[in-house]
């Protein structure tokens, strides 16, 4: 017999799956489909509209569940989306996709720490916490920043807030510049794009699949996994040489647990199993099927914690620096994409 807060812990889950069902029947809608709204996408949105009209009466002892969609089952669809790729398609990538990511990390996050902590004279945690999240992969960098600085956790709410404002406005917004011919990128430079510069891993699966073109889609997250692999020393750097300034200065910085994203080698360890070709297509079609379910269920949650009250609470300045790492991002990823990665090939 499970305990209460297993039950609701289920239910948590349970709630966000129900919302994912009803997403992926709108997704199948032909009116949906043509404006190519994946259930991803589709998820987000009625998880944004419950947030902020019906969020309220949903039990607060859900939330663990809801928490753990968002999350765990994330990094769990990450993990399984390996099934899709292959080393081949990896090597295709290439040199481009290497330095065009560690530009995006280094530039977003130094120059955002700086911006930050002395033009806008925000605390340096918050202005760290941001700057990681526009860096990196958005709510996970947050997060694994958190855990090496120790912050308050309002401030890590904030953080993750323009990481969600942003992020979300990119996964439609990069789609429509593409579809109209606006970027005028090659598929394997809107991957690229899309991959180096959009927020969360999430997000970048969205964009992709958005497109409606399969290189793009395929493109954008080995570019973006790529990126998010730029954590580990990112981290490392915070934990050793950054935490004992910007944390406590209890001198114990160096000793500070660091979250290192565990996901990201496990999704490359599926795509290097994937690249044997051991499953039979049939089988690698249901565990994508599978695997779509398991990241519109973490959209869907992450549209459930976007309330606006979040945003009024934060004030100015956090999205003030957020929105100028996201111009850099949209325009100084363009260049780099448009310009730079040819040279690279």
């Amino acid at each position: 017999m499970l305990g209460k807060d297993k039950m609701d812990f289920f239910h948590g889950i349970l709630w966000i799956a129900l919302i994912t069902g009803v997403a992926f029947v709108i997704a199948g809608i032909p009116a949906v489909k043509a404006l190519s709204l994946s259930p991803l996408i589709v998820g987000l949105l009625l998880g944004i509209v419950y947030a902020n009209t019906l969020r309220k009466g949903m039990p607060s002892s859900w939330t663990s569940g809801v928490a753990f969609c968002s999350k765990k089952i994330l990094r769990l669809g990450i993990v399984l989306y390996g099934f899709r790729l292959t080393l081949t398609q990896i090597v295709g990538v290439g040199a481009p996709a290497l330095v065009i990511d560690a530009i995006i990390v280094i530039v977003t996050l130094g120059g955002g720490y700086l911006i930050g902590s002395r033009l806008l004279k925000m605390d340096k945690e918050t202005a760290m916490l941001t700057s990681c999240g526009s860096a990196i992969c958005g709510a996970a960098a947050v997060l694994g920043a958190e855990a090496a600085l120790k912050t308050k956790p309002y401030k890590t709410a904030v953080a993750v807030s323009t990481v969600v404002l942003f992020g979300t406005l990119s996964m439609f917004l990069y789609p429509i510049l593409y579809r109209n011919g606006v970027l005028d990128l090659l598929p394997e430079q809107a991957g690229l794009y899309i991959g180096s510069t959009i927020h969360e891993v999430a997000h970048a699966v969205g964009a992709g699949n958005g497109t409606g073109d399969a290189v793009i889609a395929s493109n954008a997250i080995i570019v973006k996994m790529i990126r998010v692999m730029y954590l580990v020393p990112v981290l490392l750097v915070l934990a050793f040489f950054v935490a004992g300034r910007l944390g406590d200065t209890d001198g114990k910085a160096g000793k500070k647990k660091i979250a290192v994203p565990w996901f990201a080698f496990g999704f490359l360890a599926v795509v290097i199993f994937n690249s044997f070709d051991f499953l039979s297509p049939t089988l690698l079609h249901g565990i994508e099927t599978v695997d779509t379910f398991f990241l519109s269920m973490a959209m869907t949650a992450l549209g459930t914690e976007t309330s606006f009250d979040k945003f009024k609470q934060a004030g100015p300045k956090p999205f003030i620096l957020a929105t100028i790492l996201y111009v850099w991002l949209v325009l100084g990823g363009y260049a780099l994409a448009k310009y730079l990665a040819p040279v690279l090939i």
